[in-house]
């Protein structure tokens, strides 16, 4: 037996091209940046994974699309996505050195990125990542599912027991019959006071990045066909542009160059004001269609370089050619901000992230991952862009987002990550960003890793469960600033908000989109009501303002008692044990407590967040 457990691991670890046949527990397709993350994730959790994916390279819109400037999530650098952020940092000689532009504060050259994605999965042990290979054929087959796939020119079959669809669209979640949305939902459909009032088939603008590199000489390509520079007249200040669509973003030539400068001499173009966006919407389309289409895109981009070159005397810049190694020298594949998003179990909406605790459904209690970046869509290369809302950096609160958009309805054995999770079409202006889509990924495999160990569908697993498993790898449930990831508090504050016990405040500050537990305001008696909530016996005086410690001490060992919970020893003398180990001040009875310490004797004391099991609504149990 010994010998064929050994035998089962070597060809789990052999490449696709010299085995017809694999099983595995968990196959994610597509390894972009939720597909790496999802394999990372579920095979740290000793499960048997596998990604494959299409191109050549890993990372998807960080690395193949060449968007590899980093949007939001500075000051939340949790799990999986924080460990890629300081790898890139690490390999360009510290944090400084990646804010080369302007747009962003962590840019970076898209073959490095692919070069430390490819060193983050080869360091798994239980993961196998199989590239240039594309799906054929999705079957169900029992309580998993057959993966056809063309690998290297040859037919391969894989069995697995969970799918994550992780690719760039949402295909593999259609081919398993996934009811989805496309465009956007109307104002009476989400309930969103800025959605249009009909639904339409209206996408995002693709871009197809241009990474160019200074080469010192005059590089300036050959007119393309069909060249017309009034398309890009206003990409910029110069004394071609009369009339700008958008003359509150009329900025200088230099401006534009250095929006995606990257380290060594490097420039990403990916220029949204009469610049390479472009229109259509691939998602329906089939795979001969979307080629031929992404030729247009493709064109688009080439004249704005040739406009860079000949209009603006850009003509030192040409396409690296360190970079890609395709034929044209642009990337593998297009930026899509946009794709289907699922029916799933529960729908995100901006209401959820405005105004999260006054919503029928307690999705707060379910997050798994976090965003701070403002809602921002791109329209402004279709035609009837006025029609449409004014999607341009709508301020939002940071938030964070929940479990049940990963799982789709009525299909079990299938998690979807990546941009086709079960958002509004505005909420997706900024679920779709980078370090979102990462740890949406990671959540993805936590979720199907533990749906495989467990031997249950992906609806069924504990919420709290694949929470535990991402506090476990230093990610973020919820997006307070109160703490760093490393601080000992980090965890039970996560979980205090998690149950809404207290609850968050969040705000919007110019750029910065914010949320605070407030863990060093003191407690105030009307900010009990989430205690109260959650512990429906809870008695305490409603007439005061605010409570002692002492108090506080007092109305914990009440609901212990009403809830039967066991505190082993004399309750003071624990919370000054707890004080101490987790670095607050001493305790002083007669002194009024403040939120952080409530919510730590709470989390140390009565446990409601792995005591309480919640539902995909965020219901008790």
């Amino acid at each position: 037996m010994k010998g064929i457990k050994y035998f089962a691991i070597f060809l789990f670890l052999t490449s696709c091209k010299s085995l017809p046949e694999i099983k595995t527990d968990v196959l994610v397709i597509g390894g972009g940046g939720s597909g790496v993350t999802a394999g990372i994730q579920s095979a740290r959790l000793g499960v048997n994974t596998l990604v494959i994916e299409e191109t050549p390279w890993l990372g998807g819109m960080l690395t193949s699309a060449g968007v590899s400037a980093i949007d939001g999530n500075y000051q939340l650098p949790g799990g999986l996505w924080g460990e890629f952020k300081h790898a890139i940092t690490d390999y360009y000689g510290g944090p400084d050195s990646v804010k080369t532009g302007w747009v962003s504060n962590v840019l970076f050259e898209p073959s490095v990125g692919n070069k430390i994605l490819n060193q983050l999965t080869a360091r798994e042990k239980a993961l196998n990542v199989w590239k240039e290979t594309k799906v054929e054929l999705v079957q169900r087959n029992g309580n998993g599912w057959n993966v056809t796939v063309n690998c290297g020119g040859k037919k391969k079959r894989i069995s697995s027991r969970v799918l994550i669809d992780a690719t760039e669209l949402g295909d593999i979640a259609k081919l398993c019959g996934v009811k989805y949305d496309v465009g956007m939902e109307s104002r009476s459909d989400t309930k969103e006071s800025i959605a249009p009032e009909k639904k339409n088939h209206i996408v995002q603008d693709i871009t197809y990045v241009a990474v160019l590199k200074d080469y010192g000489k005059d590089m300036t390509i050959s007119r393309p066909e069909g060249y017309d520079p009034t398309v890009f007249a206003c990409a910029c200040a110069n004394p071609v542009c009369i009339k700008p669509k958008e003359p509150h973003r009329l900025w200088s030539k230099d401006m534009m160059i250095t929006y995606g400068k990257l380290p060594n001499n490097k420039y990403m173009i990916n220029w949204p004001i009469e610049g390479n966006d472009y229109y259509i919407n691939l998602v329906d389309m089939t795979t001969q269609e979307r080629n031929e289409a992404l030729k247009y895109a493709k064109h688009h981009t080439m004249c704005f370089l040739y406009f860079m070159q000949k209009e603006l005397g850009l003509n030192t810049l040409g396409l690296a050619d360190d970079e890609y190694p395709t034929a044209d020298k642009l990337p593998f594949i297009p930026y899509h901000r946009e794709s289907r998003r699922i029916h799933g179990e529960v729908r995100f909406t901006l209401n959820d992230i405005t105004h999260p605790y006054n919503q029928p459904e307690k999705l707060y209690r379910t997050c798994i991952a976090v965003g701070d970046y403002p809602v921002d869509h791109h329209h402004t290369r279709y035609h009837g862009v006025e029609e449409l809302p004014d999607l341009y950096f709508y301020p939002v609160p940071s938030y964070g987002l929940p479990l049940g958009t990963l799982i789709p309805k009525e299909v079990d054995g299938l998690v979807v990550a990546e941009k086709s999770i079960s958002v509004s079409n505005l909420a997706n202006g900024t679920t779709r960003l980078q370090p979102v889509v990462m740890q949406i990924g990671q959540a993805a495999g936590a979720l199907a890793a533990l749906s495989v160990k467990d031997q249950i569908s992906a609806r069924k697993v504990s919420v709290r469960k694949v929470q535990n498993a991402i506090l476990e790898a230093g990610g973020y449930l919820l997006p307070y600033l109160d703490v760093e990831v490393t601080s000992p508090l980090f965890k039970p504050y996560q979980r205090i908000g998690s149950t809404g016990i207290l609850k968050g405040t969040g705000k919007n500050v110019g750029w910065s989109n914010q949320t605070w537990l407030r863990t060093d305001t003191l407690l105030l008696t009307s900010e009990l009501d989430g205690l109260k909530e959650f512990y429906p016996s809870a008695v305490f005086d409603t007439t005061k303002n605010t409570i002692t410690q002492q108090e506080a001490l007092e109305l914990i060992s009440q609901i212990a008692k009403n809830e039967n919970i066991t505190l082993n020893g004399e309750i003071v003398a624990l919370a000054r044990k707890i004080f101490a180990d987790y670095g607050l001040p001493e305790m002083n009875p007669e002194k009024e407590i403040k939120r952080g310490e409530m919510a730590l004797l709470i989390d140390q004391l009565l446990d409601p967040f792995n005591k309480k099991e919640v539902d995909l609504r965020g219901n008790c149990k």
